[in-house]
């Protein structure tokens, strides 16, 4: 066991080392993120909870984070792309009543500091193991067994131990925190301060920094608070209403997929959709693009409450004119999201193929202001589209977010259905029988309720849509559309047989 000491010695510093490291590195790192609409820093912590600081105008919050070892964070939120404060506490308040793919995408991100510290910690362990194991090396066994004989060591053998010993415990207060920034803040339950906000369980562990800052700010609080209750309790109950609705279910050999598009950032109706996706049993949700209205970094959450709420369903989607840029469609790849680029795809035993929309509305970061150069891209996305699908032959879906791609593939029948958005309301189905077969299109009205760009709020603004496809032996063979009124009414649409395509193969 003796022989076994240096070793275990060897190893117990590198563990102390480790860790020592990879806890201070951890609690010391800062990462840019986007929570609701707002540009925010966010650092971990390991008091248990995510705590949000707004400012010195509004009060803090914070909520149990339930992660291991007690690890929580702390999120500063900085400036808002929007100038009307009034408009962006509107807009937290209305994410807030669907905040799940916040919550996954920040745990997300400590859960990357937290693999980031570990490998520092790993490093500075092996270097310490290492330096460790070359004096072990270096002093050679008759020089130990002198140290251990001549014990205590001589002043000057105790005196470089010494140095290294406070050089090294200097290295790890490197990483130590600031006692001094340890601030100390008031908490009690936010129906405390609030008590007319709904008996939501969600908001029972949430508590709110009593102080200045929310006895000055109930005013401006207010309104955001009456926004969330609203947006929670429609959307609630649109949801619930949904869970019994008679959607057709898939028969023997056949499979579904959910349809939305044009959601504009109205997280609100994605629990909606997934009641629907349930009754339908969907194997997968297709996605025809404008999730966000300006293709801005903050509309990240969009792209995350969809993820989130359909986080066990692959998820087919283009990219709308209104999502124009990179940012966006690298926020969808991200998130693990299919996204066709003009090529066949098989998902789930269905061909699918489409391409993001080239346009760029007026509103996004992208927009070239030459109209001219949008019309040439959609005209020739559509040759593009149509040559490939029927090169190919074999294609069951054709997804664009507008029809004007989807034209000439619709008029040579090289696909069972060519479905879009972009409209706002639903046109169709027609079915157009081409050399190749019968094609039939439809577009269908925007899932968020959108009356142009923009539709997050309390309620719905207009009818909102989602669609549903049935497949069979992977070819297209039914559709049936529900759309939901501002009204809280739903009204589900009729099951619709599509035409059995021609074979792909006719001379």
């Amino acid at each position: 066991m003796r022989r076994y000491l240096p070793l275990l010695a060897l190893v117990a510093a590198g563990l102390v080392v480790g860790l020592s490291v990879a806890a201070t590195s951890f609690v010391n790192t800062e990462r840019a993120v986007t929570i609701g609409a707002h540009n925010a820093i966010a650092s971990p912590t390991f008091d248990g909870h995510v705590t949000i600081v707004a400012g010195p105008l509004l009060p803090e919050l914070r909520m149990p984070s339930d992660a291991v070892l007690g690890i929580g964070a702390e999120v500063v939120l900085r400036d808002s792309p929007d100038t009307d404060l009034q408009n962006v506490l509107a807009q937290d308040a209305a994410i807030a009543s669907q905040p799940e793919g916040e919550i996954a995408a920040m745990t997300s991100e400590i859960a990357d500091m937290a693999v980031s510290a570990l490998q520092r910690g790993a490093a500075a362990a092996v270097i310490a193991m290492v330096l460790g194991a070359a004096v072990w090396w270096a002093l050679g066994r008759r020089r130990r067994r002198e140290l251990r004989e001549s014990w205590p060591p001589e002043p000057r053998t105790a005196l470089v131990a010494g140095v290294m010993g406070i050089a090294l415990v200097g290295a790890l207060m490197v990483y130590l925190p600031d006692p001094s920034t340890h601030r100390e803040v008031a908490w009690v339950p936010i129906r405390q301060e609030f008590p007319e906000l709904p008996d939501e369980p969600r908001l029972a562990s949430v508590q709110i920094s009593r102080g200045a800052a929310t006895a000055t700010s109930k005013a401006i609080v207010q309104g955001a608070l009456d926004t969330y209750q609203e947006s929670l309790t429609f959307y609630s109950e649109l949801a619930e209403k949904a869970k019994d609705l008679p959607v057709r279910a898939p028969g023997e050999g056949q499979t579904t997929a959910l349809v939305v598009t044009d959601r504009h950032d109205n997280v609100g109706m994605d629990p909606v959709a997934r009641e629907v996706a349930d009754a339908a049993q969907a194997s997968f949700v297709l996605d025809l693009g404008d999730d966000t209205s300006n293709g801005a970094s903050w509309e990240a959450f969009s792209i995350k409450s969809l993820r989130e709420t359909f986080s066990d369903l692959p998820i087919v989607a283009v990219a709308g004119n209104h999502d124009t840029g990179q940012y966006i469609q690298r926020e969808m790849e991200r998130n693990d999201f299919v996204l066709l680029d003009g090529e066949p795809v098989d998902v789930e035993g269905v061909r699918i193929i489409g391409e993001s929309d080239p346009r760029s509305s007026g509103l996004t970061a992208g927009y070239n202001g030459n109209e001219g150069d949008n019309i040439a891209a959609i005209t020739e996305q559509n040759s593009a589209l149509a040559e490939a699908a029927c090169e190919d032959g074999e294609i069951t879906v054709l997804a664009t977010h507008s029809s004007a791609s989807a034209k000439a593939a619709v008029a040579q029948g090289c696909a069972d259905i060519a479905i879009s958005g972009h409209l706002h309301r639903q046109v169709g189905p027609t079915s157009t029988a081409g050399p190749n077969g019968t094609t039939t299109a439809v577009s269908i009205g925007s899932t968020g309720g959108a009356v142009y760009a923009f539709a997050l709020g309390t309620k719905l603004r207009r009818d909102a849509q989602v669609a549903v496809l049935t497949f069979e032996d992977g070819r297209a063979v039914g559709l049936q559309i529900v759309t939901f009124k501002p009204g809280a009414v739903i009204e589900l649409g009729d099951y619709t047989p599509l035409p059995i395509a021609a074979p792909h193969d006719v001379e």
